[in-house]
């Protein structure tokens, strides 16, 4: 059976239902997987939010790794944060190693992983934007996107990697900006310069809302059929390539056609 490592800092209800959509399309068996071990860098105790979190997991009965980032050397943290960053996912590493999995997902994990970590897992990462779309944070690029005028977006996968947020995407899905859902938002700031939006508007700004709200309700879909792909042999990793089925080299795995059919056209934002 293929196995999941799990790590998240279990910061709020975003980590919560990101585990229980992974795991419960496992016990339904529409995926043929395991989580082998969840990992937080927070232990029960540091706050409401991640006591809910350890509760869940307690509740599905799978195995903990806690070990707190906060309270591990925070005077080298402070001086020498890359020096702190080995040091600590060293530990990490010890302490997860009798718990073997296929395939690492980073699901609301907020560290940094080193690259030691990255070379000895196969870890994958979320970003909210097509392989060839904008990098940066969501907000950066919704905001890119709208300066841009481009007609589509998309989320995806990819491999952690050393270079932060620039391993070689592993499976991804698009969706158009346009169309019944969009366009009334941008008449709405057309011929306005972007700097004015930001200014007068910011994040609610309708069209930015409408595209953010579009991204989120991919996303869980996207990483429940990504584990399901890598489950099913369509898509793998080895030496930092991504593998097809018939195990040649592939820019990316396009999942869109899958994610559109799990999307439920009533869970998405209507324009006004």
């Amino acid at each position: 059976m293929f196995r999941i490592g799990w790590f998240s800092s279990g910061r709020g209800a975003g980590s919560r239902s990101l585990l229980s959509t992974m795991q419960d399309n496992i016990e339904k068996g529409n995926i043929n997987a395991k989580i082998a071990f969840v990992f937080c860098n927070r232990e029960p105790g540091q706050s409401d939010e991640t006591d809910k979190f350890h509760e869940l997991v307690r509740y599905y009965k799978l195995p903990v790794i806690c070990f707190s980032s906060r309270l591990y050397k925070p005077e080298l943290r402070h001086y020498d944060i890359k020096h702190w960053r080995i040091e600590y996912d060293r530990e990490l590493m010890s302490r997860i190693k009798e718990y073997p999995c296929d395939l690492s997902v980073l699901a609301g994990y907020m560290l940094v992983v080193g690259s030691e970590m990255c070379y000895k897992y196969k870890m994958i990462n979320l970003h909210p934007a097509t392989p060839w779309g904008p990098t940066g944070t969501w907000k950066e690029v919704i905001w890119e996107l709208i300066e841009q005028d481009v007609s589509e977006t998309g989320v995806m996968m990819h491999l952690v990697t050393p270079d932060l947020d620039k391993g070689p995407p592993v499976t991804y899905c698009t969706f158009s900006i346009r169309g019944q859902h969009f366009d009334n938002y941008w008449s709405e700031i057309k011929g306005v310069p972007i700097a004015k939006v930001k200014a007068q508007q910011g994040e609610n700004n309708n069209l930015f809302q409408t595209i953010r709200k579009h991204g989120l309700v991919r996303e869980h879909p996207l990483i429940v059929a990504t584990v399901k792909a890598f489950s099913e042999k369509n898509v793998r990793i080895e030496n930092n390539k991504i593998l097809g089925k018939d195990d040649k080299p592939i820019s990316s795995y396009d999942l869109t056609s899958t994610i559109d059919s799990l999307i439920n056209e009533q869970e998405l934002p209507k324009s006004g």
